[in-house]
């Protein structure tokens, strides 16, 4: 078994306690399912968020799921200029037997326009 890095985004439609919490469940569900993930094999998670969504954690909409044993953290994306607004992003790193190569990324919604070459 190998430690894999998965990627993931969704952009949500307001800065709401409530959007942010179903982004990031939508996001994390996403990741799971896509790519045959447990909850045992998932070792941490790295969220953050653009500096127009402060008004929740995306780590409190994850602890809903479950994941209240796995480490979470959050911080701020950079603010790059003219930049997709209100977007969620997340590193997680599990536990896989699957090849590198065969990590499926996961881009939602608006995100999708930061990685199409992944998002399919």
């Amino acid at each position: 078994m190998a430690v894999r890095a998965v990627r993931g985004a969704i952009q949500v439609d307001r800065d709401d306690p409530a959007a942010i919490a179903a982004g990031t469940v939508e996001l994390v569900t996403e990741v799971v399912e896509r790519n045959g993930v447990h909850h045992e094999d998932i070792i941490s998670v790295v969220f953050t968020m653009t500096a127009d969504l402060a008004s929740d954690f995306p780590a409190a909409g994850a602890r809903g799921l479950g994941l209240t044993d796995v480490p979470l953290l959050c911080a701020t994306e950079i603010g790059v200029p003219d930049s997709l607004p209100r977007v969620i992003r997340l590193l997680a790193h599990i536990d896989s037997d699957l090849p590198r190569s065969a990590i499926r990324h996961v881009y939602l919604r608006g995100a999708v326009a930061l990685r199409p070459d992944l998002a399919a």
